[in-house]
């Protein structure tokens, strides 16, 4: 923990995530106005600040853009949170599989996780998602199988170097079995780098959902996300750009924080820049 809060990079982002779960669990206590209610009449209003009844404004229809930018932060943090989890969990068993046991079993797994990385991400998202249909299930679906190859290869080369170790061989010795050695005593080492990924996992999650939700792939109305509040303010970005550009703002600065906190807990797990 102490080198944790050494970290610049860490602390800023820990602060950025922080806020983000704040607002995203009181978004309907703190959200200023009901961010369903439309009023026609108040439609595109720019941006009053703190002085005015609309702070960052009005969409289209005459809805808060403030509130529903506090809202839509749950879908986001929802979708990254459950697609990473799942990428996670899913990711280490195939790792930690391929890297132990070797052999057909890890040249299967590998050739399977280069062809997932043969398509760009996005790409392969988008093309999982109309194949399955819009949703916001079907997105974390789609972001947790695109990002389970990174974490597949962190985990697997991290196993290929810890099974050589003495203390994985002194288990053998012992006659402990090898589910036991691979999940009680590998994976534990394993822990620091498989953090970062999942960290900066999230981040790319985040901006993934939203380009899913910007194509209309992702979130569907009434649930309100970033990435379609992008897209129904793309054409109104001469006349009211702060429709665009305020939930652009909140997915740069959720993706920084994420990205931050995985910067920071690289330069923790690794002694030579621990120390600087």
């Amino acid at each position: 923990m102490k080198y944790l809060l050494r970290s610049k990079s860490a602390v800023t982002g820990l602060i950025l995530i922080g806020i983000l779960i704040i607002v995203a669990i009181l978004a309907e206590v703190i959200a200023p106005h009901d961010p369903y209610r439309m009023d026609i009449w108040n439609s595109y209003l720019a941006p009053e600040g703190f002085s005015g009844k609309y702070i960052l404004g009005t969409d289209d229809m005459g809805r808060d853009v403030l509130s529903r930018i506090l809202v839509g932060s749950r879908v986001s943090l929802l979708v990254a949170a459950t697609a990473t989890g799942v990428s996670l969990v899913l990711g280490v068993i195939l790792g930690a599989v391929a890297g132990y046991v070797g052999g057909a079993v890890d040249a299967f797994i590998m050739r399977v996780m280069d062809l997932i990385l043969a398509f760009p991400s996005i790409l392969l998202a988008i093309a999982i998602v109309a194949t399955v249909g819009p949703g916001v299930v079907n997105a974390m679906f789609a972001i947790a199988i695109v990002r389970i190859p990174a974490m597949v290869r962190v985990t697997r080369s991290m196993v290929l170097a810890l099974k050589e170790e003495e203390f994985v061989m002194a288990g053998q010795a012992l006659g402990l079995s090898d589910v036991r050695i691979l999940f009680r005593h590998i994976l534990i080492n394993c822990f620091a780098p498989i953090l970062v990924v999942a960290s900066l996992n999230m981040g790319t999650a985040i901006t993934v959902e939203a380009t899913l939700s910007f194509l209309g792939l992702g979130a569907q109305p009434p649930v309100i996300s970033w990435g379609r509040m992008l897209a129904l303010g793309r054409e109104a970005i001469r006349t009211a750009p702060h429709m665009t550009l305020y939930p652009g703002l909140a997915i740069v600065f959720t993706v920084l924080g994420f990205n931050l906190l995985g910067d920071g807990l690289r330069d923790i797990g690794d002694p030579q820049l621990r120390g600087r």
